[in-house]
């Protein structure tokens, strides 16, 4: 492997999506567009966090910006919906807590990158 496919890969470069959603439910409407904004989340790759926040690893900015703009495409017509992205080693430095008992984050999975 070439030194260029080694940087491309690193924690810097290597940035975390994260999408928050406060989405109304009060009608059935409404929750029928919650569900498919959440379906589409998932069917992108993302993982839920906790309830309203779902987050996607991606092996580079270019990459991200893809997932950022595929939400932006989905989003619903009501609600609000935020979208942030940080760097691998910006979410490998989050302390997370299950009532007071500490947790590890979780660590992505390998995915292979065929261009």
């Amino acid at each position: 492997m070439s030194k260029n496919r080694f940087e491309r890969l690193n924690q810097y470069r290597s940035m975390w999506v994260l999408v928050f959603f406060d989405l109304p439910t009060e009608t059935a409407t409404e929750r029928k567009h919650a569900a498919r904004f959440r379906k589409e989340l998932l069917n992108d790759g993302f993982t839920m966090f906790q309830f309203s926040i779902y987050m996607r690893f991606c092996p580079s900015r270019e990459n991200a910006y893809v997932h950022i703009r595929r939400t932006k495409n989905a989003l619903p017509k009501k609600g609000k919906v935020g979208i942030m992205q940080i760097t691998d080693k910006q979410f490998g430095m989050i302390e997370l807590f299950h009532g007071q008992k500490v947790q590890t984050p979780e660590t992505p999975s390998q995915q292979l990158e065929l261009f």
